[in-house]
């Protein structure tokens, strides 16, 4: 069944959203996408020092994120500079110093576009095995994290009077959203990855009456969005990454029209 490209990166594409949509609600709730942005950019540092060094795609990737994130909270405590101009400086700086640390390599030839913008129908069966395996494993991360994590959305006080320890579960959720960019950079690219956390979970948010609710339908949408572009894709010769956004998109647009708003009262509704 695997043997055929299409299928393979169906199967890649919708373990992704699965793992995708979730996360995005969190950056949807507590309006991180900024940083979101700031670390998906961050990956092609990454790209660039597993080149380098002679490591793990992935392993490379998420390390650069992981560190990206712990130093802009170190950053952020020592109050130099406001949150928005410290990620402008970090997203741009770390996107530009791997460009540049790829142009000095000139004994490699690296296809940027792919990296940009991915290349999910050169996806493998190992590559299957790590976005299903490593989905699975920030899922149950983020089960377990999920209470102290709403509650510390809702107030970090309150979350910290409960003995929630928010400050550790927002360090946990940051090294979880590292290794989601790290896991899905090669199927949307670094430019879109944020476009694939924020865009379902947008859509799902007009159409739930809780939390739970949304993350679910987050999940549902990213699924079909990925569907949906990739068909497009084989339809109209398009890029498969941009088109999965493009589907994503046109839910949302979808979800503007009066219907979606009308959905969202009776399901609000049935729920008092």
């Amino acid at each position: 069944m695997l043997d055929d490209f299409f299928t393979r990166a169906l199967v890649a594409g919708v373990g992704i959203a699965l793992t995708a949509g979730p996360l995005g609600c969190f950056i949807i709730w507590r309006r991180m996408a900024y940083f979101g942005d700031t670390m998906a950019h961050s990956a092609l540092l990454g790209v660039a020092l597993s080149l380098l060094l002679d490591i793990n795609l992935i392993v490379a990737v998420f390390v650069v994120a992981s560190l990206v994130a712990l130093l802009l909270l170190w950053l952020q405590r020592a109050g130099t500079l406001s949150a928005d101009a410290l990620l402008g400086i970090l997203s741009h700086a770390s996107l530009s110093v791997g460009l540049v640390l790829l142009a000095f390599m000139t004994w490699v030839r690296v296809d940027l576009v792919s990296f940009l913008f991915g290349d999910i129908l050169a996806v493998s069966r190992a590559d299957i095995d790590v976005i299903w395996g490593g989905g699975l494993l920030v899922l149950m991360a983020l089960a377990y994290l999920w209470r102290p994590l709403i509650a510390s959305t809702v107030s970090e006080d309150i979350a910290e009077a409960e003995g929630l320890a928010p400050k550790r579960a927002r360090l946990y959720f940051m090294l979880l959203l590292a290794l989601v960019i790290a896991i899905a950079m090669k199927i949307v690219g670094i430019l879109l990855i944020t476009s694939l956390l924020i865009i379902p979970a947008a859509t799902a948010r007009r159409w739930s009456s809780s939390p739970e609710m949304m993350a679910v339908l987050s999940a549902v949408i990213g699924a079909f969005a990925v569907i949906g572009g990739l068909y497009g894709s084989l339809e109209f010769d398009t890029p498969s990454g941009p088109s999965i956004v493009v589907a994503a998109l046109a839910i949302f647009v979808v979800s503007l029209l009066p219907l979606g708003r009308l959905n969202r009262a009776v399901s609000e509704g049935e729920t008092r």
